[in-house]
C-alpha cells in the first residue's frame, strides 16, 4: 500500500510497548487528518550520539497486512528508499538474521540485522548482528508496533529507528530521517 510505503519513508512519537495509551490530544487530531507525526524521541537503547526519530501513522489496512508486510524482509527493497537487496539468512524460533545492502549517494555496503519479531503483539525490535559485518552503521536499532484501531481494516503503525554511521552526521542527518 502506498500509505505503508510513506510510512517506512519516515520515522514515531509513542512507547514501544502501548502507542495508543501514549498518545496526546494534538497527536489524535493530526492523526485523525491524514498526517504522520514525526518526532526526536528515540527507540529504548539508542546512544546518546545516534540520529533518528519516531514516527506514528494511521494506515488503511488490517493489521494482520500491515504485520504480514513489516516481517517479508526479503521484500524491504520495495519499501526502504536506500535498501538495495535483503536476504533472511538465518531463522530460529526467536530470531532472524537479514542481510541487506544498502545504497546512500556514492556508499554502497551490506551490513546484517538480528530481528526479533514477536507475531502476537505485531511487534519486532532489530539490532545490528553480533559478530557480522556492519557496513558503514556503528549503530542501527529500533522497532515497529502495529495495533488495532476503531475502523475495521485500520492499523496504528509506530516506527521508531536510532542510527550511527562511520561517515559525519551532517552528511547522513536527512538519509536517517528519510528512513
Amino acid at each position: 500500500s502506498v500509505a505503508l510505503a510513506v510510512l517506512v519513508a519516515t520515522v514515531m512519537s509513542a512507547t514501544p510497548e502501548a502507542p495508543a495509551a501514549a498518545l496526546t490530544d494534538e497527536v489524535r487530531r493530526r492523526l485523525a487528518a491524514n498526517e504522520i507525526v514525526v518526532t526526536d524521541v528515540m527507540p529504548p537503547g539508542a546512544s546518546s550520539t545516534a540520529r533518528g526519530g519516531t514516527a506514528l501513522a494511521v494506515v488503511r489496512a488490517s493489521p494482520e497486512r500491515v504485520w504480514r508486510v513489516i516481517v517479508d524482509y526479503a521484500g524491504h527493497p520495495r519499501l526502504y528508499p536506500r535498501v538495495s537487496s535483503a536476504e533472511v539468512v538465518e531463522t530460529d524460533a526467536r530470531r532472524t538474521v537479514v542481510r541487506y545492502g544498502v545504497s546512500v549517494g556514492p556508499f554502497s555496503f551490506s551490513f546484517f540485522m538480528d530481528k526479533y519479531p514477536d507475531p502476537r503483539r505485531r511487534y519486532t525490535h532489530w539490532n545490528l548482528a553480533h559478530g557480522r559485518g556492519h557496513g558503514l552503521f556503528r549503530e542501527n536499532s529500533g522497532y515497529w508496533h502495529v495495533e488495532d484501531q476503531a475502523t475495521v481494516d485500520t492499523s496504528l503503525v509506530a516506527y521508531a529507528i536510532a542510527v550511527r554511521t562511520a561517515v559525519p552526521g551532517m552528511f547522513t542527518e536527512g538519509t536517517t530521517r528519510a528512513s
